[in-house]
């Protein structure tokens, strides 16, 4: 049986969720796997990610490698993922989401209330760091970058960080930094944790704590015609092991909240918020726009019984409207508010 080939970054986080992807995809569908690295620009540039020219740094360089053979799937963070559709490619599985919440990393396992007046917390995220200041005004948010053990090591004495002097800017020098669970779950550093954020307090940003897998179209589940340029030369196994890869509710609820994203256009800068979850026959959608300064929020929930991709996606298109009716462009900059 010929192998598999997997696209990723070549970060820690992302070795090793797209290695345990990657084996999920060789058990179910019987063939070999070999990950392939590939340097995206969210890897090179530097600065805030919000500067960088928009959604789609970490994985455009992965998708011109899925197009030109050098992979046959990749796997991304579904929240680096842009919303609109690639040509040529298909998101064909969707695994299991994980906790899709946020989580405070702070000094001497601080929770988030007894932060203490003016603490310095480390996000990279405009999301994460408006909903901050709603929630406390009085803290410090400094913008950081880096991978997940680079940003864990601005706080000194977490569990797992190596033992060396405060530097400003690049250790120690930190009260407390917020990070996505999921990603330290995958890398076996919840110890970090102080407190998980209750979405009351923090909505997590849409597909946070789920994983894409995209394909080339003619390699998906469903594709119909003579199946071309796979390199793999295992098409049928790996459309069958991809469509068993894939999970309906997180799909549905994903969905859901990409919908509100591309109808709200709202670029990588821009603080929203958003969360859905199926419960027995009806699927909710929780999502906020945030000023970025904190200082004003619209945040508004709704629910369907349409409980496929098209009900999803009407869902989240109705909620972006509603939160636009009620002023979220004029909090955010909002493409979609047609300002």
């Amino acid at each position: 049986m010929d192998t598999v080939k997997v696209g990723t970054r070549a970060s820690r986080l992302a070795l090793t969720q797209t290695q345990q992807t990657a084996d999920r995809l060789a058990a179910v569908g019987g063939f070999a796997v070999e990950l392939v690295h590939v340097k995206t620009d969210g890897d090179v540039l530097t600065g805030p990610l919000s500067q960088m020219g928009g959604t789609g740094v970490f994985v455009t360089a992965l998708r011109d490698a899925l197009l030109t053979g050098r992979c046959d799937v990749a796997v991304h963070s579904l929240k680096d993922l842009p919303t609109g559709a690639a040509e040529g490619l298909k998101l064909a599985a969707i695994p299991v989401r994980e906790d899709a919440r946020d989580a405070l990393c702070a000094r001497a396992g601080l929770t988030f209330d007894d932060l203490p007046a003016g603490a310095k917390v480390g996000t990279g995220s405009p999301r994460r760091a408006a909903q901050l200041r709603a929630a406390r005004p009085d803290l410090q948010i400094v913008d950081i970058r880096g991978n997940v053990d680079t940003r864990l090591g601005r706080v000194a004495g977490l569990p797992g960080n190596a033992d060396v002097p405060i530097l400003e800017g690049k250790s120690g020098d930190l009260d407390a930094v917020v990070l996505a669970a999921a990603g330290l779950g995958r890398i076996d550093r919840l110890d970090v944790v102080s407190e998980f954020f209750s979405p009351d307090i923090m909505l997590p940003a849409a597909g946070q704590g789920a994983l894409a897998v995209e394909c080339r179209r003619a390699d998906a589940p469903g594709s119909f015609g003579p199946v071309t340029g796979t390199a793999s030369g295992v098409p049928g196994e790996l459309a069958r092991a991809l469509a068993a890869l894939d999970d309906r509710d997180t799909r549905l609820a994903v969905t859901a909240e990409r919908a509100l994203l591309e109808r709200l256009e709202a670029g990588c800068s821009a603080p929203v918020g958003a969360l859905a979850l199926r419960k027995g026959s009806m699927l909710y959608l929780d999502a906020v726009v945030c000023a970025v300064d904190g200082t004003a929020s619209v945040r508004r929930k709704k629910a369907t019984d349409g409980l496929t991709e098209v009900g999803a996606t009407l869902l989240g298109i109705d909620l972006a409207e509603e939160l636009l009716a009620h002023g979220a462009g004029d909090l955010a900059d909002l493409a979609g508010s047609g300002k």
